[in-house]
């Protein structure tokens, strides 16, 4: 088969792995030779912490995914194949790099992020430049942008009907795995000095995190491992999702978040149990769905990055200076009096990891308990989380906030106190991350300030100085934050 071009740049981004990956395979199928590279892009690197989990995760599937391409490159007789690391300015770099390996075409997957699209129509344009073709393709999501449309010809805004759009639309095509070990013998030796061994984390200016000692699997074997045991528990995931303390959820939201699990692998396998009657697999496949809907929101109403997507909730009145400062310091430190909550932040702040289900308690804790900005807490867990995703962090934070699309309407107000005592009912995650409460009887654990003066003695619990005492009362902060929403209210009746 006569290919397109002799040479070409597969540019790895979020998407560490040989098996399925789009991008790969067209560059396989239509160059004679590829070279493979990953960028540590500095300008997004460069406003980063200098610990921060995720830059080690890359880095250690990084590791993986040379391994993978150098085994590859062997078993189709290529030896001193693998993959080019950089550590700079994708504007500069890139191009740089094509210059000296005659590149003729570059092959990458979409990144539908705004800094992302910017980033990479601005390499694309500097590429065309210097007569380098530019390819790139959906590999993280089943649909994406505009695949799942109404009948009106129009992005969805509701979830119901799209997942309905969704389940409706998909099939063995959409789910099908690329073949790139098919074509894997066009893998380029490289020169020596570009193939060195991935840059250790302080060569890029960062310091190790606690990754391992948390013992998080990277890389695409990690990412397997993880799923190929979540398989054995897909069908309990309905039962077992909404609990902390419960091995419920598959943990791969890092995988998914940077690419070292094929999506298409998770949906089909999912999709599969559905179709056999588990009620499990059809909610994990919906928690799926709902990662296509949020990425084409941000897709198609690109606003939502920074504003509300219902403009009405812009005009909300959100609590500022002094005093909106300590609240929202005392809940980024888990010292808002509220052991679920304080404990759901501890676990950000301790492992980068947190529960879906506490996830939704703490935004709405900020949001309609403290009177703050969601925008506040999306910044934070995007600072915080492992697999931080701007699309899926703001549906959740604007879902919280009831300011996004298909969103709990504003007057839906968790309780912590009652979410605690349902979902935490033997307070077995809050004794794991809080400690200090370890000691007082579960009865009391949920809510401390209302024990007996014995209970806290006994356990050695002094509210106001080794654990705080409610930030706010939540039946009076519910008050507040419905007249805060009349504003609302009166814009849409």
């Amino acid at each position: 088969m006569q290919k397109k071009y002799q040479s070409g740049l597969m540019w790895f981004k979020r998407d560490l792995r040989v098996e399925d990956n789009a991008a790969l395979y067209h560059a396989l199928k239509s160059c004679k030779q590829v070279y493979c590279a990953f960028l540590f892009d500095r300008k997004i690197l460069d406003a980063l912490p200098r610990s921060d989990r995720r830059v080690e995760f890359i880095r250690e599937s990084l590791v993986d995914l040379n391994e993978q391409l150098q085994r590859l490159a062997l078993e189709h007789g290529v030896s001193h194949a693998g993959l080019i690391v950089l550590h700079d300015f994708a504007s500069s770099a890139l191009p740089a790099l094509c210059a000296r390996l005659s590149i003729h075409a570059v092959f990458t997957n979409h990144d539908d992020e705004p800094q992302a699209l910017e980033r990479d129509a601005e390499v694309h344009t500097l590429l065309e430049g210097q007569g380098v073709a530019f390819h790139s393709f959906k590999d993280h999501v089943i649909f994406e942008r505009a695949e799942v449309l109404t009948l009106a010809g129009k992005p969805y805004t509701v979830f119901t009907p799209y997942k309905n759009a969704w389940l409706n639309k998909v099939d063995s095509f959409y789910l099908q795995a690329y073949p790139v070990e098919k074509y894997a013998a066009a893998l380029a030796s490289g020169p020596a000095d570009l193939l060195s061994a991935v840059p250790e984390l302080d060569s890029l200016g960062f310091k190790k995190t606690n990754l391992s000692a948390l013992k998080i699997p990277t890389g695409s074997q990690g990412g397997t491992a993880l799923f190929e045991e979540f398989l054995g528990r897909m069908a309990h995931y309905k039962d077992t999702r909404d609990f902390p303390s419960v091995k419920g959820p598959s943990y791969l939201g890092v995988h998914l978040r940077f690419g070292t699990v094929s999506i298409r692998r998770m949906a089909s396998s999912a999709l599969e149990q559905q179709q056999g009657g588990s009620e499990g697999a059809a909610t994990w496949l919906s928690e799926l769905i709902w990662r296509d809907f949020y990425a084409q929101i941000l897709s198609n109403f690109p606003h939502v990055a920074s504003r509300a997507f219902k403009p009405d909730y812009d005009a909300i009145t959100w609590e500022e200076g002094e005093k909106a400062n300590a609240l929202f310091k005392a809940w980024c430190e888990g010292r808002t009096g509220y052991p679920l909550v304080d404990a759901a932040m501890a676990q950000i702040n301790q492992t980068g990891y947190m529960h879906n289900r506490l996830r939704m308690v703490t935004a709405s804790f900020l949001v309609k308990d403290l009177g703050l900005d969601w925008r506040w807490g999306e910044r934070y867990f995007a600072e915080k989380l492992n697999d931080f995703d701007l699309s899926a962090n703001n549906g959740g934070w604007q879902w919280a906030a009831s300011t996004g699309c298909d969103a709990q309407p504003y007057f839906r107000i968790f309780n912590p106190v009652s979410q605690s005592e349902k979902f935490d009912e033997e307070g077995k995650f809050i004794r794991k991350y809080l400690p200090v409460l370890e000691k007082l009887p579960t009865p009391a654990l949920h809510s401390p300030w209302l024990a007996k003066p014995a209970e806290l003695s006994a356990a050695g619990v002094l509210l106001g100085e080794n654990y705080p005492r409610p930030l706010v009362q939540h039946d009076i902060a519910r008050a507040l934050t419905l007249e805060r929403y009349t504003v609302v209210k009166r814009k849409t009746t």
